[in-house]
This record gives C-alpha cells, structure tokens and sequence, in this order.
C-alpha cells in the first residue's frame, strides 16, 4: 500500500509541475539586453545612413542584426542564471515557436526585395516582421512584450507609408529607440 500511495503522490506532483509550466508566462526577456541591443542599433543607423539599394547599407544592418541577436541570447542566459530567477523550459519554448517564424519571414522577405532592387524599403519589412515576432511571442510572455511588439509593427506601418529616404529614422526609432525605452521599462519592472 505505501508504494502505490508513493506513486500516486508522484502522479499528482508531476499533473501540478505540468500544469504550471503550461500556464506559466516567458520572463526571461532581458530589460538590459534591450537597451545594449538599442544601443547598437543607434550605432548602425548613424554608420548606415539612409538606406540605399547598395549591399553596404545592407550589410551593416545585417551585421547589427547578428550583434543584436548575440546580446539577446547572452542576455536571456545571465539573466536566467541570476540569483532568484525562474525559468520553466516549456514556456521558453513556446515563446521560441512564436517568436521564431516571423522572424524566419522576414528573413526570406530580406532575400526577395534585395533581389528586386527594394532595399531601401526593407525598414518596414524589418520593423514589421520584428512586430510581429514580439507580439506573437509576447502573448506567452509578460504583457510589455505584445505592447512592444504593436509599437514595432505600428512604425513598420508607417515607414511603408514614408518616403524610403527615411528609413534610417524609422530603423534608429525603432530598433533603437523602442528597444532602450522598452528595455528600461522590462529592466525596471522584471528585473535584468
């Protein structure tokens, strides 16, 4: 009898584990790594200039974007491993299998306008797309994250509808701006 108990015991452990890494929310974005992360996006914007249907202009911010990315990955890691954080890997992961296809989007949508000459539009596509990222990440996620990700995709919005000789504004405002703003914010009030 005290076996079966024992395993019955279990069972329910196991049922109340599953179910609050379920019902639990992604936390570890970092409030530091964004505004490093904005930080170098300031820096590429002023290197970048306006965009140009030249692979210059591209390549710096293609070079931003792998920084940006490094900075977030090494923040998400520190700021887990700090003392008292919580991290659950099954709403890592599905915040990860939100965030990541419009990502991969905007990847494939990089390729196709500079194949068709359209580089300089591609601030709206990068905005939009990184929107988008956010907000579908950010639904598994602290609510800061979706109202970041709507901020992102409201400037996509508006840099589509610009003339293309003011990306560089856009892409500063954007990936600069609202990530050090934002990144204060989740800082402050999440920690890291």
């Amino acid at each position: 009898m005290p076996d079966a108990l024992h395993d019955h015991a279990l069972e329910h452990l196991r049922y109340i584990r599953d179910t609050m890494e379920r019902a639990g929310a992604f936390t570890a974005l970092p409030g530091w790594g964004g505004v490093a992360m904005g930080g170098t996006a300031s820096v590429a914007a002023l290197v970048a200039g306006p965009p140009r249907e030249t692979t210059r202009w591209l390549a710096v911010w293609l070079v931003e974007a792998g920084i940006a990315a490094a900075i977030g990955l090494a923040a998400i890691a520190w700021k887990i491993r700090s003392p008292g954080a919580v991290f659950v890997a099954r709403p890592a992961r599905r915040f990860a299998l939100a965030y990541v296809p419009p990502l991969a989007a905007g990847i494939v949508f990089t390729a196709v306008f500079a194949a068709n000459g359209l580089i300089a539009r591609l601030p709206g596509c990068w905005l939009l797309s990184y929107g988008v990222a956010l907000t579908t990440g950010g639904a598994l996620s602290v609510r800061i994250v979706p109202l970041m990700g709507l901020s992102f995709m409201l400037l996509g919005v508006a840099a589509f509808l610009a003339p293309a000789s003011y990306g560089d504004v856009y892409m500063a405002a954007g990936f600069g701006g609202l990530h050090i703003g934002f990144g204060l914010i989740i800082a402050r009030r999440y920690g890291g």
